[in-house]
This record gives C-alpha cells, sequence and structure tokens, in this order.
C-alpha cells in the first residue's frame, strides 16, 4: 500500500511523520489542465462559430466561402486577398475538418498553452500559422511561375485549415518543454507531417510543415535559448520510443494515400479497388478474348489493367493489402520493448518494400492508365513523388534502425523462437498445399487458361499483397467455387497467424527454466540477504549459478570471457568458502575467468586462502537506522533541509511504481529523461538502476511531492533480506526534478531515513559509490599504483564529469555514515588487463574511439 508519510515533525527531536498530502490524480491533473487553456477553448468555440456562420458545419465550404476566405495561390496572391492567410487559420473546411480542430484545439493548443501561457500562445499560433500560409502559398506561386511540378499541381487549391496554427504553436512550445516531452513531440510531429506531405501531398500539409519549422525556431527565439535547437541524448528507453513512434506513424502512410485516392504513392493501386461499378469477370473475359483466351492473347494494355484489377477484387486481397501496415504496427509495438525480433521485422518490412518498388510502379502505372514513356513535367513531379515514398523512406527508416541497434537487444528464448518457426512455416505449407492442390484439380477452370507452372507461380502470388505483384505474369483467376474462395483466404489466414505468432513470440521476456531461476534466486535472497547489495542480483542482464545442494547461488555476467559477479555471493555465512570454491571450478570448466566485485570485508579472507589478490572498487556508506537521532552539530546540514522542507509544504510518499497513479509516472519519467540528456555519457548499469529497476514489485520509492502536488524528487530502495524479513534498504535510484527545493535530496534521504526507524529497519544503505575511496587517516601513505588502479582512476576521471561519483560520496558523508570498503577479488594478476577491459566495458559497455584509445593508454604504462 501507498504510505502518505506527510509533514515531517520538529526535525530536532525527529517526532514521527504526520499523514498530510497527497498525489495528484489524473483526474485532478486534467481538471487542472483546463482551467489552465481559455485561449484553446476559445480558438474551438470560434472554430464552431465560424463554421456556422460559413456553413462548413453542414458540408464542405462552398465556391462563394473559398474564393472569399481560403488561402492559395488564386486568392492570396493573385486576388491580393491577403486576410485569408489569418482566415484561413481559424475556419473549417467541412465537417471533419472541424471535429479534428476543435479536438486538436483542446489538446494540442491546450498543451501549448500550458507550457507557455496564454499570450505567447496566441503569438505563436498567430505567428506560425500566418508563416505557414504566406510562405507556402508564396513558394507555390513562384514554383508555378518556374513550372515546377508540386506547385503547379496544388496552385488552384484553396485552403482552410486551423491545424497549420495548431501544429505551429505546438511546436513552439517544445522549447519550454523538458526534454523528455520536447523530443517526443518534435518526432511524432514531423514524422506524421512527413508522411502527408509523401502520401497525399496537398497544400495544407505543406503549409504545416512550414508552420512546424517556424514554430521550431520561434521557440528558441521566446525562450532566448539557442540550446532548445539541439538534439539531446535520450535513454535507452526513450530511444525505444522514439524508434516506435516513427515506425508506427510510417505506417499510417499508406492509409493516407489509400482514403485520398493519391496518384502514383505506394498504394494508389488500392484506391482503384473502391471504385463505384466492380469490375465483372463476364465483362472483362468479352472483351479479353473469351473462355478460350490464354495469357498471352489476355496480355494487351487494356486487359492487363483489367486483370490486375479484378484479381485484386474480394475481402481477402483487401485484407491482404493491409498487410504491411499490421506488420509495421506490431514490430512499432515491439520496438517499443526493446524486442530484437521487432527490429528484424520492421527492417524485413521495409525492405520488401524496396524490393517490391519496381513492380509496385508498374501495378501503379498500369491500373492508372499513365504512359510510362511520355511523362510530362507535371507527371515527372508525381514520380519523384512516388520514388520518394517508395525508396526514400524505407531507406531512411532502415538506416534508423541499423544505427539503434544496440538498444534493441531483448531476445525471445530459443525454444520460443522455434515454436515460432514451426508454427509459421507449417501455417504456409498447410495453406499453400491445400491452394495448390485445389488449383491443380481445378486448372481447366483458370481463367485465361492456365497451366501447372501458372498454378504454382499463382499459390505464392497469394501471399503478397496486390498492390506489390497484380501485373506480374502469370495473372490467372479461378473458376471454381472452392479454389476462388481459397485464393481469397489463405494470403489473409497466414498473416492472421504470422501476426499473432509474433506478438506472442515478442511477449516472451524468458524461458521456463530462467523463470524457475529467478524465482529460486529471489527466495535464496530472502533467505541469505546477499548483503546490503544483494538485490542487484536481480536485475536483468545477470545470470544466476547455484551452488550443487541448490542453497546457495552466485549472480554473474560474462564479457570477454570474464565472469564478473554482483557483489556477494548469496549464501549462509558458513558456505561462503564452499561456494566461492564451486563457482571458481564453474567458472574455469567453462574457461571463464572469476572475478568477485564489490564484496565485502568480511569475504576476505576466504580470498586470503585461496591466494588470490584483492582491491578496493569503492566505498559503501551505511546509516544504521536503528535509534537514529537527527541531533547535534554532525547533523546540521541534513536537519537544516528538513526544517526548510517543513516551511515550503513538502510531503513525502512511500510507495511502490504499481501504486503510483499515471499522472505521477508520467512525471518520474520525465524527470529521468531531463537527468540522462545533461550527461556526455550514455546511461550506465552494471551497479546503478534505471526505470526498468524501479517497476519491481519489491522495490519501493520514496518520493517528494511540493504543496502543488507536483512531484519534486524521487529515490529507490531496494530491500535487505535476512530469515525472510526485511531489515533495511539500499538507496538506487536518485532524480531530482529542475526547480526543485534546494536541498531536496537531503530532506527525502532523512525522511527515508526516520520512516525505516519507525518501522523497524536497521540500516539504510546510501550503496556504493564507485570507483571512489574514503580519504586517508592522518599519516597514512597511498599505496603503489598497480595496471588495475590505472583503470579504475582512468574510469573515475572518465565519469566524474557526467556521473559525479566522487561528489556523490562527498555528499552522502551529510549523512554521518560509517564507511565500509567494497573489494574486487581476482585468481590471476597476469588476467588484470582481460579483466579491466571486462570492468571497463561493464561501466562503459559504449566507449567512444578517443576514451578507447587513452584505456589502452593506461593498461600499458
Amino acid at each position: 500500500m501507498t504510505e502518505t508519510t506527510g509533514r515531517v515533525g520538529d526535525a530536532e527531536n525527529t517526532e514521527d511523520l504526520e499523514p498530510s498530502g497527497r498525489l495528484r490524480s489524473t483526474a485532478e491533473a486534467l481538471g487542472g489542465f483546463i482551467r489552465r487553456v481559455p485561449f484553446s477553448i476559445a480558438v474551438a468555440v470560434l472554430l464552431v462559430v465560424t463554421a456556422l456562420v460559413t456553413g462548413t458545419f453542414f458540408g464542405a465550404a462552398s465556391d462563394e466561402t473559398a474564393t472569399t476566405w481560403a488561402a492559395g495561390v488564386i486568392t492570396t496572391v493573385d486576388g491580393r486577398q491577403w486576410w485569408t492567410v489569418a482566415t484561413a487559420l481559424v475556419i473549417p473546411f467541412d465537417p471533419f475538418q472541424l471535429v479534428f480542430g476543435v479536438l486538436a484545439a483542446l489538446v494540442l493548443l491546450g498543451v501549448a498553452e500550458r507550457r507557455m501561457g496564454t499570450w505567447r500562445t496566441i503569438v505563436a499560433f498567430l505567428v506560425t500559422g500566418a508563416i505557414g500560409v504566406a510562405v507556402g502559398t508564396l513558394l507555390q506561386w513562384v514554383g508555378s511561375l518556374a513550372g515546377e511540378w508540386w506547385a503547379t499541381g496544388t496552385a488552384a487549391d484553396l485552403t482552410l485549415d486551423p491545424l497549420t496554427g495548431i501544429v505551429g504553436a505546438l511546436m513552439t512550445a517544445t522549447a519550454f518543454m523538458g526534454r523528455l516531452w520536447r523530443r517526443r513531440i518534435r518526432v511524432v510531429t514531423i514524422a506524421f507531417i512527413l508522411v502527408f506531405v509523401l502520401y497525399d501531398g496537398d497544400s495544407s500539409n505543406a503549409y504545416r510543415l512550414v508552420a512546424a519549422i517556424a514554430g521550431y525556431l520561434l521557440g528558441a527565439v521566446l525562450t532566448r535559448d539557442a540550446s532548445t535547437l539541439s538534439a539531446k541524448r535520450s535513454s535507452h528507453r526513450e530511444t525505444r520510443t522514439l524508434v516506435a513512434a516513427v515506425v508506427a506513424v510510417t505506417a499510417v502512410g499508406p492509409i493516407v494515400a489509400l482514403v485520398n485516392r493519391s496518384e502514383l504513392t505506394p498504394f494508389a493501386f488500392g484506391s482503384y479497388l473502391f471504385a463505384d461499378e466492380p469490375l465483372e469477370l463476364a465483362a472483362v473475359m468479352a472483351t479479353c478474348g473469351g473462355e478460350a483466351a490464354t495469357a498471352a492473347a489476355a496480355a494487351s494494355e487494356s486487359c492487363t489493367a483489367q486483370l490486375a484489377l479484378l484479381s485484386a477484387q474480394g475481402f481477402g486481397m483487401f485484407l491482404l493489402s493491409f498487410v504491411p501496415v499490421l506488420l509495421l504496427l506490431v514490430a512499432a509495438w515491439g520496438l517499443r520493448h526493446g524486442r530484437r525480433f521487432a527490429r528484424w521485422l520492421a527492417i524485413a518490412v521495409n525492405a520488401a518494400i524496396l524490393l517490391f518498388a519496381r513492380t509496385a510502379y508498374d501495378v501503379t502505372v498500369t491500373t492508372a492508365d499513365v504512359d510510362d514513356g511520355t511523362w510530362t513535367v507535371f507527371d515527372l513531379g508525381e514520380l519523384v513523388v512516388w520514388a520518394v515514398a517508395v525508396l526514400a523512406l524505407p531507406i531512411g527508416i532502415i538506416v534508423m534502425l541499423v544505427v539503434t541497434r544496440r538498444h534493441f537487444q531483448i531476445r525471445a528464448p530459443r525454444e520460443a523462437f522455434a515454436r515460432f518457426a514451426v508454427v509459421v512455416v507449417g501455417t504456409f505449407v498447410v495453406l499453400a498445399g491445400a491452394y495448390l492442390v485445389a488449383g491443380l484439380a481445378t486448372v481447366g477452370e483458370y481463367w485465361p487458361a492456365a497451366t501447372g507452372w501458372d498454378v504454382l507461380l499463382d499459390t505464392f502470388k497469394r501471399f503478397v499483397p496486390p498492390h506489390f505483384l497484380a501485373v506480374v505474369d502469370p495473372i490467372v483467376l479461378p473458376g471454381h467455387d472452392v479454389t476462388s474462395f481459397l485464393a481469397q483466404a489463405v494470403g489473409p489466414v497466414f498473416w492472421a497467424v504470422f501476426i499473432a505468432a509474433s506478438i506472442r513470440l515478442m511477449s516472451r521476456t524468458g524461458s521456463a527454466a530462467k523463470t524457475a531461476d529467478d524465482a529460486r534466486l529471489r527466495e535464496l535472497l530472502h533467505r541469505n540477504g546477499g548483503g546490503t547489495l544483494g538485490f542487484m542480483a536481480t536485475w536483468p542482464g545477470n545470470v544466476a549459478w547455484f551452488s550443487d545442494d541448490g542453497d546457495s547461488a552466485v549472480a554473474y555476467r560474462v564479457i570477454n570471457g570474464v565472469a564478473i559477479t554482483m557483489s556477494d555471493p548469496i549464501c549462509a555465512a558458513g558456505n561462503r568458502g564452499r561456494v566461492i570454491r564451486e563457482f571458481a571450478a564453474f567458472c574455469d570448466a567453462n574457461s571463464w575467468v572469476p572475478v568477485f566485485y564489490s564484496v565485502h570485508p568480511q569475504y576476505l579472507p576466504v580470498f586470503d586462502e585461496l591466494g588470490w589478490q584483492h582491491m578496493s572498487v569503492g566505498e559503501e556508506t551505511l546509516v544504521r537506522t536503528t535509534g537514529l537521532e537527527l541531533a547535534g552539530k554532525p547533523w546540521q546540514k541534513v536537519r537544516q533541509a528538513l526544517n526548510r522542507g517543513i516551511k515550503e509544504g513538502m510531503t513525502t510518499v512511500w510507495t511502490s511504481w504499481d501504486e503510483l497513479p499515471l499522472a505521477t509516472l508520467a512525471e518520474i519519467e520525465a524527470i529521468s529523461e531531463e537527468w540522462v540528456a545533461e550527461k556526455e555519457l550514455p546511461e550506465m548499469g552494471f551497479t546503478l538502476g534505471g526505470i526498468e529497476e524501479l517497476k519491481d514489485p519489491e522495490v519501493r520509492l520514496m518520493l517528494a511531492v511540493g504543496p502543488d502536488g507536483r512531484l519534486q524528487a524521487v529515490t529507490s530502495w531496494l530491500p535487505v533480506h535476512r530469515d525472510g524479513s526485511v531489515i533495511g534498504w539500499t538507496i538506487d535510484f536518485m532524480r531530482r526534478a529542475d526547480g526543485s527545493m534546494n536541498g531536496i535530496m537531503e530532506f527525502l534521504i532523512a525522511s527515508a531515513a526516520l520512516h525505516m526507524k519507525d518501522t523497524g529497519a536497521e540500516v539504510l544503505s546510501l550503496s556504493g559509490a564507485p570507483l571512489a575511496t574514503k580519504p586517508l587517516e592522518p599519516g597514512e601513505t597511498p599505496p603503489e599504483p598497480t595496471v588495475m588502479t590505472r583503470l579504475l582512476d582512468f574510469l573515475a576521471s572518465t565519469l566524474e564529469p557526467a556521473y559525479g561519483f566522487s561528489s556523490l560520496f562527498r555528499f552522502k558523508a551529510k549523512f554521518n555514515p560509517d564507511y565500509e570498503t567494497i573489494s574486487m577479488a581476482y585468481p590471476d594478476p597476469l588476467a588484470l588487463p582481460t579483466i579491466g577491459l571486462a570492468i571497463g566495458k561493464a561501466y562503459l559497455p559504449e566507449v567512444s574511439p578517443a576514451e578507447a584509445v587513452a584505456l589502452v593508454k593506461t593498461l600499458t604504462k
């Protein structure tokens, strides 16, 4: 259950915390949002009023309305009706646009107004909207005078589009947002606009693109901060979200082309399937040679076009046309979850689009009745649109997926993939075999007359969307009812099975054995403890080794042939030596070098007996919560933070991820993304957790909440067990919001310590400070440097500017902790270079060339 610990009492005597605060619910957050967007509501109302006055509330704009109020070359430039630059922004073209305009005003413009205030939003809406319409119209006019293909074809368009100003204002507002939503909104908005430009291409989409670019620049002007124009580093999670969004948005493109019946786009062929008068087989037969006609006899251009359309008719072919769209949406879902299979699926779909580009073009040219050899200037421009949409977009997506491949490394278990392959291949064989057998049995009823070879080739075509292969020989139509039914059914059924199997495959996170190992590991943690850092053994990336008696475990990961353990062995105190020896033998059997990393002092005698070397790799800071009193001068700075929090109305909440409302989860993710974006190096793992580790149901969160209900800071706490009970907590995740109270982390950690004291915890660990060393005692001399200490010093100096381990170590000293050295033990000093590289890769999985060179120089000194 979520516990609201409330405001801290007198910090001097540390009275119990009093429940008096709570997080905002999603409904409360939504209500507060609506009250802060008066201009957005006014725009929504204005759109309804103008639609009623001009008559577009009941239908599309009349010629009189369009020529009076709409923007375009004819009105704005030729007619010198300059007011249309403004009126086009506040009058919807038809009821459909009215609905979308009102929703966009309330939601998108509302977001902009909430972020940058009412007056800035008014300026952004008017300025970007006017620039979008004016510049777009001017480009059309200049282009049409020069004979440019797009401008020539759209010069007669008249546009009424409230979305132009709304999109421009939204893009402007991104400069006022945190890095998380700034990046998300920019990427998704531009992706959507580009898809509409490529797959639809009308004037309004071009105006929106110009307005979006204007908003992007205007935001930097209004914030007076040019850094808002630059891209910042994003986390693994956020990169997955952005890539998935782009892939999903590109899947919308074919639907846009289909709905708008755009000429010469990849889906243009599909629009001809919705002709008012569908083709009839008898009519086509009469035109192209009758019942006895052969494929050669029916090969004229007219007959080929009619056969292509006729072969693609039917509900099954209609469903098959949407297979690429569905596959991209499934891939986007998998990419969002970091699935490797999803990346390959998205690459495969886009590669198929490239592979079939030429035949898709032939289908479009044939069915659209366009002469491939006599292109006019405008027709050539349409070909350019087609080429960009079909070629450039998939190539761009493939490049993006290759560049970001490291973010998509989650694999399904081998047995799950094997089942997937069996199901997919088996389904294809059964369905293809059924159609082939039926086709061969009724080969005499095909039209035009078909051979067994024609039926075999047609079998494979039945699994390919018709807009890819509709004009590829052979074009034969089954005449028998059973064969005709199978022709419509086999393709959609196969791809339905493929999609269902793909979703199931990407839903598998581990084998049954892995799940069982995780459960065993947690059970041993609860019983034996594993030390204050032991819960990190459950993190992704670790593998569990179990002793022969099954009563002990070691969590490890193998990097470059080095098995690096995660903290102490999970075992009873009397079994330490035996467990370490068994694990070392296990590593030797696999030709791995065993390295025990971040082990506590009580284990060092075992390594001394084994003749292993060991060295310090950090300091853990421990606060004893039993009888904790924040009294005296040593606690003065902490008390000041507590008292300030009291005065400013801060409250704390002790909870877990699953218990938080959606609004708070979004705040945590935004705070974390801001932190990642500010770093010069990528997110670290190994001994430092991130957002994913917060979601474990055993992990608790302590949140600092301001008097307005907004999240100020968040910390996560890993349980420390002994004999099945939680006897302490170890801090892991620490993030604070921009603009939060000075001293908010001291306030939050001290509040957590008092809460733990009240609930009976014995120890609070501020975790290890990686690569940090405590100050030398007076008169103590530092040890002679070794290859490993030079490596650790290099890592510390490399990571310090970005992650501040030393400053974090000094911060923890405010809580008057006990220090406990954590060490690394290894069997062979000659393996130190290999061990050093493995440790370096554990902390820095992506080392830049400059860092790699420096690392090598360090090791070879």
